[in-house]
């Protein structure tokens, strides 16, 4: 059975950044998973001693605390910042620029729309940089009994499907008078979405490796399940099981934004080791 990577997958630029930040700071503690990876942050814990903190309360002054990849509301950023901790930020870029949109054009009379998952870390961050709040939806059907003003800006979560918030912006266009859409998916989402596009079209069984509650990773799986039925998300190599190899000539393989090499090395091994030999 041939076995073939995605152009591209796994760890992006705002990933990698903030793991480097992360080594960079031993003995510190993240506010929140720093990424969604549990084996990654296992890992941080174990070598460089660097833990996990979910309540931003528990800070003392002169404490570090290194903020999470997806951010976090502006208003427990403030606080940790007035309670004198060491405030390390490795927020990705690409989420710190719908954060300082929404902030600008709310102060500017917009509404906030941010299509997105509101459960999400980086949704919640984002939506409190909105001075007077913002709706989150996650399709056109949303946005149907909203009473909204005429001035509208749209920002999308960085790891989202673009067809999809495309949808959404196609909704608001032609009903209101003037609508500002902002690109705020990364370019490591366009690629990694393209690039599994591509593959799972040739594949017969595709894997996805990511975190169960990686955003990023689902909608690599949700693509690659359009286009190949026979496709698993799984975490690592232990989630492998080896019946869906079973009369297969090509297995294409994506990772998530958070996968590390490590995790995606193990995964190929496994396959390979017990399927073709």
């Amino acid at each position: 059975m041939k076995i073939e990577l995605a152009e591209n997958y796994g760890f992006c630029f705002g990933v990698k950044r903030a793991i480097k930040i992360a080594e960079e700071n031993k003995n510190s503690s993240t506010y929140g998973p720093l990424i969604h990876n549990s084996k990654e942050i296992a890992r941080l814990e174990e070598d460089f001693k660097v833990s996990l903190t979910e309540d931003h309360n528990t800070f003392k002054a002169g404490d570090k605390a290194v903020i999470r990849t997806h951010g976090i509301p502006k208003e427990e950023l403030a606080e940790l910042i007035e309670n004198k901790v060491d405030v390390v930020d490795a927020t990705c870029p690409y989420v710190t620029k719908p954060q300082q949109i929404c902030q600008e054009m709310s102060e500017n009379g917009y509404e906030i729309i941010i299509f997105g998952d509101d459960s999400h870390p980086e949704i919640k961050g984002v939506q409190s940089y909105a001075i007077d709040g913002a709706k989150v939806v996650t399709c056109p059907k949303d946005l149907e009994n909203l009473d909204l003003k005429d001035k509208i800006a749209l920002v999308a979560q960085t790891t989202r499907k673009v067809e999809d918030y495309m949808e959404v912006a196609n909704y608001l266009i032609p009903r209101y008078k003037e609508v500002r859409v902002f690109n705020t998916i990364c370019n490591a989402t366009f690629e990694n979405q393209e690039a599994v596009r591509k593959i799972s079209k040739n594949a017969d069984v595709m894997i996805v490796i990511g975190g169960k509650n990686s955003s990023n990773t689902k909608q690599l799986f949700s693509i690659a399940h359009d286009f190949c039925q026979d496709s698993y998300h799984i975490e690592d190599e232990k989630d492998l099981d080896y019946n869906w190899f079973k009369n297969k000539e090509f297995c294409g393989i994506s990772a998530g934004a958070s996968t590390p090499d490590w995790i995606i090395k193990n995964v190929i091994d496994s396959i390979g080791k017990n399927i073709n030999n």
